[in-house]
């Protein structure tokens, strides 16, 4: 069995976004040279997100406003987090957002939805985050 390994790194210079890394991604495994098995691809930091969905303009608003109603920027006193800084609505909208993403890899290629593209969703933007692309099999 084959192992490989690989950080991305994204830098957004706003505070929020959703980056289709699909392409990036598919990348890794091309360079992997795996044909068959299993790609994990997670975010390494605990106030951003990868997870799978439509790329679909009016539903990354969606899900930005969704977020924002359950978990609001506004006020920073609203969190006991926001002490020593003002992210703590980051940290609650990576949990509802998940973490990372397990894809199948059949015969050298993601093994993904006819819609499904892989998402690196930002909430506390402005600095170097990292993603961890790992892909196991033969």
């Amino acid at each position: 069995m084959k192992s490989y390994r690989k950080e991305l790194v994204f830098e957004v210079p706003k505070r929020r976004a959703f980056i289709n890394i699909t392409d990036k991604v598919q990348a890794c495994l091309r360079e992997s040279g795996i044909r068959e098995g299993l790609l994990l691809c997670n975010s390494m930091h605990i106030t951003a997100s990868v997870f799978i969905n439509d790329d679909e303009a009016g539903l990354h608003h969606d899900f930005e406003v969704w977020l924002e109603g359950l978990a609001p920027e506004k006020p920073y006193t609203r969190y006991r987090h926001n002490t020593f800084e003002d992210n703590a609505d980051a940290h609650l909208k990576r949990t509802i957002m998940g973490r990372e993403v397990v894809v199948a890899v059949t015969d050298g290629k993601l093994d993904l939805g006819t819609w499904e593209q892989i998402f690196y969703g930002e909430f506390d933007g402005r600095r170097p985050k990292r993603v961890l692309v790992k892909i196991i099999g033969e």
